[in-house]
């Protein structure tokens, strides 16, 4: 099995060796991750100017570009061979409700899928960032079940693990996406030229937070996988749209 890594926060991320250190066991994995964190770039591709690609101490591969640009270059230029499934992770932080529209992490995934690839975006969700192998762990773990269950079409699924020792977790849920508040307002600085600056706020507090939500799978130290999709037409509005344009 070929396994292509990357992820957000960059080639340097603790999340991303242990993974990569995790799925070696069982496949043959290749790594392309951002030079630096790249957290919130969404599926942004740079356009403007040419990506270097270059290989560090350990093998794994950088971009000088976004978590995008990793999987594209990787699947339409470096590779021999098409990777068998894309697994993009360890996040730091969770990804679940309205974070995957900014995440680069599931961008990256997303890419993948749109190539044609099966492809998972993994999370560790929780602050402190101290359980990246159980994260792992449950990696593999979808990777293998996906080699023994081969998916009849390409999937894209996002997996946000709480951030617990494995032997705490209580099982695995199937969720949708949950909904957040609006976010905190920016923060108005000065930087030490005096200039005005802004820091965009925090991510808002979980909103819908229902029994079949991402949030709640989490919040109940359970594993949550919900399936993505990328065609964003709104079909219930299509023919009062039909009708406001005539």
């Amino acid at each position: 099995m070929r396994i292509l890594i990357s992820n957000d926060d960059g080639y340097f991320s603790p999340g991303l060796a242990c993974l990569a250190e995790k799925l070696s066991e069982i496949a043959e994995v290749t790594v392309v991750a951002p030079e630096r964190d790249r957290s919130g770039s969404s599926n942004s591709l740079t356009l403007d100017r040419p990506l270097k690609l270059t290989r560090a101490h350990n093998g794994f591969y950088y971009v000088n570009g976004t978590p995008t640009d990793c999987v594209h270059l990787a699947v339409t230029g470096m590779l021999d061979e098409l990777p068998d499934i894309v697994v993009s992770g360890i996040n730091h932080g969770a990804n679940m409700g309205d974070d995957t529209i900014y995440s680069g992490t599931v961008a990256a995934a997303t890419e993948g899928f749109l190539l044609g690839i099966p492809s998972l975006a993994i999370s560790l969700a929780g602050t402190e960032g101290g359980n990246f192998m159980t994260a792992a762990r449950i990696a593999l773990e979808m990777v293998q079940r996906c080699a023994e269950r081969r998916p009849s079409q390409p999937m894209l699924l996002n997996i946000n693990v709480p951030d617990l020792p494995y032997d705490a977790l209580k099982g695995i849920r199937v969720t949708r996406l949950g909904k957040r508040h609006k976010a905190e307002p920016v923060v108005k600085t000065r930087n030490p030229r005096g200039e005005t600056v802004y820091w965009v706020g925090a991510a808002g507090a979980a909103q819908d937070i229902s029994d079949d939500t991402d949030f709640h799978a989490v919040l109940h130290h359970q594993i949550s996988v919900t399936p993505l999709q990328i065609d964003l037409t709104h079909f219930a509005q299509l023919e009062a749209m039909r009708t406001w344009l005539t």
